[in-house]
């Protein structure tokens, strides 16, 4: 439970589900940002442990946040985004910390 990946997740997660609260710009552009560097250290983390799903739907997160090139889509459909991320950001924490017990 205590993995730097863990915290990753739980941090990212957190972050995500803020971004359905009315906050300034710049927070959703920060949480751009953060969202893409750690899916990128995810996608890494997975290609190490050469689980090619994993990795691409990772890379696929790392692009669809990535904050350069911006990814147009209506708050609604952000909202949505953030809480499937989320959700699946937590569902894999508690699978990885199942495979542990």
């Amino acid at each position: 439970m205590k993995s730097p990946t863990t915290f990753l997740k739980l941090f990212l997660s957190i972050f995500l589900f803020l971004c359905l609260l009315k906050m300034p710009y710049g927070f959703y552009q920060l949480v751009r940002f953060i969202a893409m560097a750690v899916f990128v250290i995810l996608a890494y983390q997975s290609s190490e442990r050469q689980d090619k799903t994993e990795m691409i739907v990772y890379v696929c997160l790392a692009i669809l946040f990535q904050p350069l090139i911006k990814i147009s889509l209506s708050r609604d459909i952000w909202n949505i985004v953030d809480i499937v991320v989320g959700l699946g950001l937590i569902v894999s924490i508690c699978l990885s910390i199942g495979k542990e017990l």
